[in-house]
């Protein structure tokens, strides 16, 4: 068990759940997961199913959706196993009893713990293009010919999505992080996974994807900026800027309903969006200004925690911007996090 716990801490296994979180918003903000609905109930009550989606194609578009949702959890943990592997100086002094720093995980065996994890999610997200391909009628086939009239398209989204993740996660852990740059970097990772999630659908996201992307983006950069030196005393300057961006982006996601409203057809925003963003901008805003008056790891740390947990939340008021309240479920992500993080360290 010993080497589990080792392994699950290197990983920040609590923060697995807002990887997944993100996976999920893009399930929901596309009507994904609401077109699976559709066809349960159809396949239910319909009298005519004739233009259902068969069986298979519905399991393999389920597959889809579990490909992307694992290949985003490998690669976030790759993230950190790769974070530690970079930092292992700086832990040595700051936070001795980290897994790499102690050494009850080698770094011969992080190395190939994190090459395994990047191998494996560019693999599945590649799967997910695979399975999301279609045959398609080629133009200009003569009626002779009509068995080869179809070829089999591959329209490579997730893929190259994943591999820019992978990109941005060696940019942040090796070469940015401790420059000004580097709250930047991890944001840009967290974007990619917000793109990562929206390609489900297998097509280039529209313009509110790209700004949801933004959004989410934003905040973490925020939260990275305010946890640069969560181990020790926080400068007050840096916090309060951190926490201006995180309030930039909690007022922007104010138009992401809109939006929903104007290019989802079937968008259904939640009327009581604004008041749950406002109310999560103040459960967000107690920890950060604690912190700010008193700029010690014991203020800074439980922010940081919460800011994390937090993109949970986010998440799941962005996807009622897009389904409505029922999107809110996706907070149901918290449960295990906060749980998990009673024994492990999520920062």
């Amino acid at each position: 068990m010993k080497p589990l716990l080792a392994y699950a801490q290197l990983v920040r296994l609590p923060n697995t759940f807002t990887a997944l979180a993100d996976i999920l918003l893009g399930a929901l903000a596309t009507g994904f997961l609401s077109s699976r609905w559709n066809w349960f109930w159809g396949r239910l009550f319909a009298e005519d199913t004739s233009r259902l989606a068969t069986v298979g194609q519905e399991l393999r578009s389920w597959t889809v959706l579990v490909c992307l949702a694992v290949a985003s959890t490998l690669l976030y943990w790759s993230g950190m196993v790769w974070n530690d592997y970079f930092d292992l100086d700086q832990d040595r002094l700051e936070r001795p009893n980290r897994p790499l720093a102690s050494g009850r995980v080698t770094l011969r065996a992080a190395f190939w713990f994190a090459c395994g994890l990047m191998a494996v999610g560019l693999l599945l997200a590649g799967l997910a293009d695979v399975l999301s391909g279609q045959y398609v009628r080629i133009r200009g086939v003569p009626p002779e010919q009509v068995s080869d009239a179809f070829e089999f398209v591959i329209r490579w989204r997730s893929l190259p999505t994943a591999a820019a993740l992978v990109m941005a996660i060696f940019l942040y852990d090796g070469m940015l992080k401790t420059t000004w740059a580097g709250p930047v970097a991890m944001g840009l990772c967290r974007f990619l996974n917000i793109l990562l999630g929206l390609s489900v659908v297998n097509l280039l996201p529209p313009f509110w994807g790209w700004l949801l992307a933004f959004i989410i983006g934003t905040y973490i950069a925020g939260v990275t900026w305010f946890a640069r030196t969560e181990a020790r005393a926080s400068n007050q300057s840096i916090l309060m800027g951190a926490g201006i961006v995180m309030l930039v982006s909690l007022v922007l996601a104010l138009t992401i309903p809109a939006l929903a409203l104007e290019t989802t057809p079937d968008g259904e925003p939640s009327r009581f969006f604004p008041y749950l963003l406002a109310g999560f901008g103040v459960y967000l805003g107690l920890a950060v200004v604690r912190a700010i008056k008193r700029p010690d790891p014991k203020r800074v740390q439980p922010a940081v925690k919460r800011a994390i947990l937090g993109l949970i939340i986010l998440d799941a008021l962005m996807a009622s911007a897009f389904v409505g309240s029922i999107g809110l479920l996706l907070a149901i992500l918290l449960i295990p996090g906060i749980i998990l993080g009673r024994w492990l360290y999520s920062t």
